[in-house]
């Protein structure tokens, strides 16, 4: 969706809800109008509108004949009732079809995906569901997902089994959830400098006063820089970040997920006897990092919990469900403001709230993290670990080698 779409889009979305069937109508043609060569088209994208009714507006703009005249329009609540009516459901399974192959930028909350409306609409077809490639085209751009972008396409040379890791997570958190046990998605968010640097994007203040911050993103070396590490309850919308502020190492990944787990997991999942992990490819939480399976294997022993971890593929990160359920609010919660201090961020973290329910808590990690930490052989062969049968280098479960509080 370029520019001019997304402006459409936002008009539409802002003056729907006061605008009548007749007004809606003369709106849209003036836009389309108002564009020139190719005004229905680019409408009829951001809007989901039908041609016929854009070009309606146009004429009766041009001609001043009311379309009223000329064509029949259906009485005041009228027409065809929403198809989440007539088919109920179908919105819930569109979003099960996609979920598994939804893309974008990670610290944005828009969403695309790579099937097209045709194979969607066979697929829901299949189900049961009785709906054409435009009707899925409406209810996807209602979820908030856009068309296909170029510039987002190329991700590097794909792993041959990438889709069928990501068949195998979907289906792994689908057998979690059916049992109740809790999954989590977990990353490190990209480290921030800490003082009053500028921080992308705007936010409403007094006109004339906007807020100083330094010219030069030189590092201050008293404040230095915080390292948000996240994690993201799936089945319960809620999130945990733990805000380090020395190294982002395997130590520190754990240790957030313990805090995770004694702030907020321990009293939603009481009597769990397994929780999963999705996980990236590479970093603190990476496959090949023996020390993130060493404090893995830690946990489980303190806990007397069965940890199961799951890695995306490389190059595929942004399709971690933390990306888009949770890093990307917190980027916008800060948008335009300075983090001057570490108060603040956590502060800013702790408050991001979303119109589909989503909390967060935050809170500030002192403690120091080295780097460089070796696990020896000895050490990785004392690991309780069992390979999946696919890919157990990236899907694997540790299990608990001892008990104890």
């Amino acid at each position: 969706m370029d520019r001019t779409e997304e402006i459409i889009r936002a008009k539409f979305e802002s003056l729907k809800a006061v605008m009548d069937e007749r007004v809606t109508r003369l709106w849209a043609g003036a836009e389309a109008e108002a564009l020139g060569r190719g005004g229905i088209a680019i409408v009829e994208r951001a809007t989901g509108m039908s041609r016929t009714t854009i070009r309606a507006g146009r004429d009766e703009l041009r001609t001043g004949t009311s379309v009223e005249e000329v064509v029949n329009v259906r009485r005041p609540g009228g027409g065809r009732p929403p198809i989440e009516t007539t088919q109920p459901g179908v919105v819930e399974a569109l979003e099960r079809l996609v979920d598994p192959v939804t893309r974008g930028d990670p610290e944005s909350p828009m969403r695309w995906t790579s099937k097209s409306t045709r194979k969607l609409a066979h697929e829901l077809n299949t189900m049961g569901f009785n709906l054409s490639p435009q009707t899925v085209r409406e209810l996807l751009l209602g979820a908030g997902y856009s068309l296909q972008s170029t510039k987002k396409t190329i991700e590097g040379t794909a792993h041959p089994d990438r889709n069928a890791q990501f068949e195998f997570i979907n289906d792994r958190v689908d057998s979690f959830h059916a049992r109740g046990l809790p999954v989590i998605s977990v990353d490190t968010k990209k480290k921030e400098l800490v003082g009053d640097f500028a921080n992308a994007g705007r936010e409403w203040q007094p006109k004339g006063s906007p807020e100083p911050v330094r010219v030069h993103d030189f590092l201050d070396d008293m404040l230095g820089k915080v390292i948000p590490y996240g994690i993201y309850d799936v089945g319960r919308n809620v999130g945990w970040v733990s805000v380090g502020v020395d190294h982002d190492t395997p130590t520190f990944a754990v240790r957030s997920i313990a805090a995770w787990w004694k702030h907020m997991g321990r009293r939603a999942y009481p009597s769990t006897p397994a929780l999963l992990i999705t996980a990236d490819a590479g970093g603190s939480n990476g496959p090949r990092a023996r020390l993130w399976k060493l404090e893995l294997q830690r946990f489980a022993d303190r806990t007397g919990i069965a940890v199961s971890v799951s890695h995306f593929p490389p190059g595929t990160s942004k399709w971690n469900k933390i990306e888009h359920r949770l890093f990307c609010h917190i980027t916008e919660n800060w948008r335009g403001r300075p983090l001057v201090d570490r108060e603040t961020v956590v502060q800013l973290i702790g408050s991001v709230r979303t119109s589909s329910g989503l909390r967060v808590k935050a809170a500030l990690d002192l403690r120091s993290y080295p780097t460089g930490i070796k696990v020896d052989d000895a050490e990785l062969e004392g690991l309780n670990v069992t390979p999946e049968t696919f890919h157990g280098d990236w899907n694997y479960t540790i299990h608990p080698r001892q008990y104890s509080l």
